[in-house]
């Protein structure tokens, strides 16, 4: 056996692992291009991959060992790190939304838009987790932001602008957490070790679209056997990611069922269409079959108008219109008339939409391997990404201490890294307890939940925020936030230990050590007045009898007073005729509030309508103050008492 020498750091092995076949690429970087130094192509026996992922990892790592031998041979190098990417069939797609109420009319500023956009995909996330019963873990590979709104009006870019309310409409895209364990098993299996990873859009777009012109809005449609994927760029980063679930196997499956031909030989047939007028064949039958081209271009024409009528459809719902320009790569973008009717689709002009090859020499070149066929974008984008360092995986980035996982490429913020990594807008803001929603007497009450415990964000030792962009090397620290405590009281801690009678809570007689629950109705039958303290100068009456229990008539509705807060400062003062008005000072703006119809006097949760805060969505805790002392909901209200209700 000839001795193989050892694969140098310099040189890249990169293997593409397709649904039909396993493309390896080797070769190394010569300035600012990548020269190729052989390919090698083989196809499964069976088929070993399903909707991008691989199904049968044992078969999918014997045929990468076969071209990886076949490359070893060749080249007398014992290959054994390898470059791959990711299936960009395997991405999942989702719109997400997100509003933020804010305190008062503010500006706004780029850590509030990174919330909203965080809070955004992850409702995007959890959208898609509710799809899958929440059973795969997800791994946010980008997203664009469809839409912001500030006070319900449109805005392309909301800061520096003031307003109240903001909303975020995303686009996200995900991959599957299985995706890439299977990839790297499959890899393990083969005797070789993962050097780096991509996804195959990235990869595709890499070899087709040189960096220098994704200034441009482009679009690269990469027509595969069983999908077909598609990458947006614009403002020189990609910027989205989708795919068609019809793709060449469309056109295949036509052949066979007009020509009654095995899938094998309607592929040979597809691939002969651009060459001899008749093509010989044998049917299922045994039949020998002479096919004319005019007879296959007749078949495969309305297939191929619903492949192109999917690729339009999936390229405005990303980009939103039709781009500058579509590169069509794959095996499959080679049927002829397929270009123009995608351009027809689309409303283009037939001379933007070209097919992938034309460009790659600004990338990539070879001494004697022909390398301007649309089937090579992707393994040739996998070897050029990872050689001429055009991978977010060429660098790393620490996250507790392992290597981060990274997706795309461009400006990458704390916030996005996170994404990346399978946390979401909880775990970065943490959320306030549950809130529990009661009915006391007819009155509705809600206890708010104990604030969440903040995030730990630290970029090199140094507090960071979710807009702080993450450079190569940086080390990352994340402790994810902690929920607060839902809310809970028992009948006594929402009655008082004052108060005398009987209560009811969904209309049967409860014990006061009673937990209540979510929409529980509270009513109260007094039996006596609730203990209050004398006024210290007066002489103490002689004791008088408690007055017997008063209960209402048989059949009669219950009519009672609120039942009396515990107070937060022991009453002082005798009791005295109340004015016509509670003036107060409610975060710095004096407040006029009328006498209670019943003479009951107002507590701090009295003041909660008139704070500007919508209890309903608040995403952060909330500062009780009365005379700059934290207080809780049922402090009773004092003339000139200057209150605070806000967001922390």
């Amino acid at each position: 056996m000839a001795e193989y020498k050892a694969q140098e750091k310099e040189l890249i092995f990169a293997l593409d692992i397709g649904t039909r076949s396993v493309v390896g690429v080797v070769g190394r970087s010569v300035g600012d291009r990548f020269k190729v130094l052989d390919i090698e192509q083989a196809e499964h026996s069976r088929r070993a991959m399903m909707d991008g992922q691989i199904d049968d990892i044992k078969q999918v790592a014997a045929l990468a060992r076969t071209v990886t031998g076949r490359l070893e041979a060749r080249l007398g190098v014992k290959l054994e790190r390898v470059c791959v990417a990711a299936a960009g069939r395997a991405l999942r797609t989702q719109r997400g939304s997100f509003t933020l109420e804010l305190p008062e009319e503010q500006s706004i500023e780029a850590e509030q838009i990174g919330q909203l956009e965080t809070g955004a995909v992850s409702a995007a996330e959890e959208a898609l987790q509710a799809d899958d019963g929440g059973r795969r873990q997800l791994f946010l590979v980008g997203y664009t932001v469809a839409q912001y709104r500030l006070d319900n009006y449109p805005l392309s870019n909301l800061q520096y602008h003031s307003g109240r309310r903001a909303e975020a409409d995303v686009v996200a895209t995900f991959l599957p957490g299985e995706v890439v364990e299977s990839l790297y098993a499959a890899m393990r299996t083969a005797g070789l070790q993962v050097a780096s990873m991509t996804l195959e859009p990235i990869a595709a777009m890499n070899a087709a679209i040189p960096a220098e012109l994704r200034l441009l809005n482009l679009a690269l449609v990469d027509i595969g056997a069983g999908t077909t994927d598609i990458a947006i760029c614009r403002d020189g980063s990609v910027v989205g990611y989708t795919m068609a679930t019809v793709a060449g196997d469309e056109i295949t499956e036509a052949i066979m069922k007009a020509f009654l031909v095995d899938f094998k030989t309607a592929e040979q047939i597809k691939r002969d269409m651009g060459g001899e007028e008749m093509i010989r064949c044998r049917n299922i039958l045994g039949q020998e079959e002479r096919i004319s081209t005019a007879e296959v271009t007749a078949v495969i024409q309305e297939p191929m108008g619903r492949l192109a009528q999917a690729i339009a459809k999936q390229v405005v719902e990303v980009n939103g219109a039709a781009p500058s320009a579509l590169f069509l790569a794959g095996g499959g973008s080679k049927l002829a008339g397929l270009r123009e009717k995608v351009a027809g689709a689309l409303e283009m002009d037939g001379n933007r939409v070209a097919i992938a090859g034309n460009n790659y020499a600004l990338s990539v070149f070879s001494d004697g391997v022909e390398l301007e066929r649309p089937e090579y974008a992707t393994p040739l984008g996998i070897a050029i990404s990872a050689g001429l360092g055009l991978l977010n995986d060429s660098y790393v980035v620490l996250l507790n201490g392992e290597p981060a996982k990274l997706f795309r490429s461009g400006v990458l913020k704390l916030q996005d890294i996170l994404l990346m990594n399978g946390y979401n807008y909880a775990d970065m803001l943490g959320k306030t307890g549950k809130s529990l929603s009661l009915t006391v007497d007819g009155k509705h009450l809600v206890f708010r939940g104990e604030p969440g415990i903040p995030a730990v964000l630290r970029v090199n030792e140094e507090e960071a925020a979710l807009s702080t962009v993450v450079h190569a090397g940086d080390q990352i620290r994340f402790v994810p936030a902690r929920h607060g405590a839902p809310a809970s009281k028992t009948l006594r801690e929402l009655l008082g230990p004052d108060f005398v009678g009987r209560a009811l809570v969904n209309n049967a007689e409860a014990e006061f050590d009673r937990p209540l629950n979510q929409g529980d109705v509270v009513l109260t039958l007094r039996g006596a007045a609730p203990v209050t303290r004398k006024p210290p100068a007066a002489p103490a009456p002689a004791p008088a009898p408690a007055p017997a229990p008063v209960y209402p008539p048989a059949g009669a509705p219950a009519s009672v007073p609120a039942p009396p807060p515990v107070q937060c400062v022991p009453a002082a003062q005798p009791t005295m005729v109340r004015p016509r008005t509670l003036n107060v000072i409610l975060n710095g703006t004096p407040l006029s509030l009328p006498v209670k119809e019943n003479g009951s006097p107002y507590y701090l949760m009295d003041l909660l309508q008139y704070s500007g805060i919508d209890f309903e969505k608040v995403d952060r805790p909330v500062r009780l103050e009365v005379n700059g002392v934290e207080q809780g909901f049922q402090c009773e209200l004092r003339p000139q008492d200057s209150v605070t209700i806000c967001l922390v």
